[in-house]
């Protein structure tokens, strides 16, 4: 996700979600709808956190029931999505915190990929105890404090160090870089997915065990389990330059959505409504929580979202 973390694969099926979003690897395998001449057809690139799911479920279900467009999702990681947007095999990504690398070469090399406007949700990584251990040992949340309370953090897969869990191997972190160049006594270990990363905190959580994690906003999650942000080195422009030698904080990542360029420019009502298609961070959260906490599926949660907030998505078709 995001200037650091690519897609996470989620493994419980609470976040298997989307209807025809399975596993597939664009880099090898074209969408059967993508492009179809003639036909009112539109293919959304999902990531596998379930705030960008949110997006997509939303999108797709107006996509589908206001403008009569078959909606196909495939999931796709966040590096491989920008090959297939470019190539045609997706129409839309609906969600990037930030690949100035990609960007650089599609949008303003190649020209394959436009620009689609922001989001509207402001993203950012770090790193995050639980409220409750913050209050019990407020300097906690300062990272020159941390090898005080290593002995806290320690976990079978951290041996003599302590744990700090991140979520999948597959995401871009500086974690590992942190850590060395800080001089932290602390372990990196994944815990694989999204998913399996908020068992672990709502487990932690239940028992009220220490734990730090790397996490990011906007997710529902805070709202189950309050967490408080562990301060950083401050976070200068192009302070993270060199992954090996970053010793920053995450930025603040305004999302960003992109179009392939083909879409953007022929894709009559769907590519304008997907420009269009801008919301908060409140609403990204209201759809997410439906899907992954009160077990909606995403067409449910959409539908819901939809029939609450009119006046925000009629301006998108307008």
């Amino acid at each position: 996700m995001r200037l650091s973390k690519t897609a996470v694969i989620a493994a419980a099926s609470s976040l298997a979600l989307l209807t025809g979003c399975g596993a597939a690897d664009m880099t090898k395998q074209a969408s059967p709808f993508a492009n179809a001449q003639g036909a009112r057809t539109v293919t959304l690139s999902v990531q596998s956190w379930v705030g960008a799911q949110s997006n997509v479920a939303v999108a797709q279900y107006l996509l589908e029931h206001e403008l009569g467009y078959r909606v196909d999702t495939v999931q796709v990681d966040e590096v491989p999505a920008w090959d297939a947007l470019s190539q045609g095999r997706v129409d839309a990504l609906l969600e990037d915190w930030g690949h100035p690398e990609q960007e650089q070469r599609y949008v303003k090399d190649k020209k394959t990929i436009a620009r689609g406007g922001g989001l509207g949700v402001t993203g950012h990584i770090g790193w995050y105890v639980p409220t409750y251990l913050a209050k019990k040992h407020p300097d906690i949340t300062d990272w020159k404090n941390l090898n005080k309370y290593a002995d806290l953090f320690r976990t079978p897969e951290s041996g003599s160090k302590g744990q700090l869990m991140d979520g999948s191997p597959s995401y871009v972190t500086n974690d590992k870089a942190l850590v060395k160049n800080l001089k932290l006594d602390y372990q990196v270990v994944f815990a694989g997915s999204e998913a399996a990363q908020i068992t672990q905190i709502r487990q932690f959580a239940k028992e009220k065990k220490p734990f730090l994690t790397y996490w990011y906003s906007p997710q529902w999650l805070f709202k189950k389990v309050p967490m408080t942000e562990v301060k950083l080195p401050p976070y200068k422009e192009g302070c993270d330059a060199d992954p090996e030698k970053v010793t920053c904080a995450y930025p603040h990542t305004p999302l960003q959505k992109y179009l392939n360029a083909d879409f953007a420019k022929k894709g009559g009502k769907a590519a304008a409504f997907l420009k269009k298609f801008k919301w908060t961070t409140e609403d990204q959260n209201e759809v997410s929580l439906m899907i992954a906490d009160k077990k909606m599926t995403p067409e449910e949660a959409a539908k819901k979202w939809v029939e609450r907030h009119k006046s925000t998505w009629k301006k998108w078709l307008s």
